[in-house]
């Protein structure tokens, strides 16, 4: 598979390169997928696997020690547990959250599909997150997959970014453009 000079050019792009590439190798890219999105639902849920995450100042010794013992606690593969050890011993557990989002992405074209970005104000239920891929299918005319976040701050609706294209329905967005207008 062809990947993008874009997703190559960041540091976490390399390190998302590197990770599919192994994981397409020895056919375990579902599996590498299932475990980062654990991870990423770790990082959402834990503070202190967030702040281990993002702290400069942890020991590379603590930090692999740390990861591993993460890694054990909600079961991911062990690709991913190794991958996770090499980031902790290279300083770059910082760059996961991208490197996860840039892994999904790779992933995502492997399978033909297109990757949306989708953040809404409440967590969105299954049946939810099915019509939101069928519309969006239909509108861009290829299958999607959706990367869900939550964001609290947005009141309501959604924010799908795809690509460059960004579709902004959030309530916080339609109030500020209110209030600008109103400013006149």
């Amino acid at each position: 598979m062809e990947t993008s000079g874009g997703i190559q050019a960041s540091l976490s792009g390399r390190y998302a390169t590197a990770l599919f590439e192994l994981a397409r190798d020895s056919k375990a890219i579902d599996a590498v997928e299932a475990s980062l999105g654990r991870v990423r639902a770790a990082i959402a849920q834990s503070s202190e696997f967030a702040q281990l995450i993002g702290s400069p100042i942890v020991s590379r010794a603590d930090a692999a020690r740390a990861v591993a013992a993460a890694a054990e606690m909600i079961d991911v593969d062990d690709t991913t547990a190794k991958f996770l050890g090499v980031l902790a011993e290279n300083r770059r557990l910082s760059q996961l959250p991208a490197i996860i989002r840039a892994f999904r992405g790779l992933a995502a074209r492997h399978r033909g599909e297109t990757t949306a970005e989708v953040t809404s104000a409440h967590p969105l239920t299954d049946d939810q997150v099915d019509a939101l891929k069928q519309q969006l299918r239909t509108r861009i005319g290829t299958d999607v997959s959706v990367d869900l976040a939550v964001d609290p701050t947005l009141l309501g609706g959604l924010v799908v970014q795809i690509g460059s294209q960004r579709i902004d329905s959030s309530i916080r967005t339609r109030l500020n453009t209110l209030a600008h207008a109103m400013k006149g």
